[in-house]
């Protein structure tokens, strides 16, 4: 087939594991579900507060398209504070530490995409915030 297509109602949203007192992030995975080739794709949603782990990965490169809300990026080391808004890109290169959060009142929407997809875990680190 010559394209794929996942529309909003189609999202399968997953509850990433969490402590009973943070805030949930939620992802629906699109790489399959959009036939994607040559990336890795999904669409995450984080509650109010909610942060993901922070990781490296070895080999793939990550770009982040806001959707909703403000993305803050903690890169690098030590970490830097990225803050992107609604409409906002954000690539960061393989090898680079990195950690997403929700710091804002509303639920933070974000399309993330690597290159190349890996098949291995990323490498976890300690929270930046």
């Amino acid at each position: 087939m010559g394209y794929g297509v996942v529309r909003p109602d189609d999202f399968e949203w997953i509850t990433r594991p969490h402590e009973p007192d943070e805030p949930a992030r939620h992802v629906a995975e699109v790489s399959d579900r959009a036939g994607f080739a040559h990336v890795r794709g999904n669409v995450w949603r984080y509650e109010p507060g909610a942060k993901g782990r922070r990781h490296r990965h070895a080999k793939q490169e990550e770009t982040f398209v806001v959707l909703a809300g403000t993305l803050s990026l903690y890169v690098g080391e030590p970490p830097e504070r990225i803050d992107v808004p609604t409409s906002g890109v954000v690539r960061v290169d393989a090898g680079t530490a990195l950690q997403s959060v929700n710091h804002g009142d509303d639920d933070l929407l974000v399309y993330a995409y690597g290159f190349p997809p890996e098949t291995e875990r990323a490498e976890l680190l300690d929270s930046a915030p």
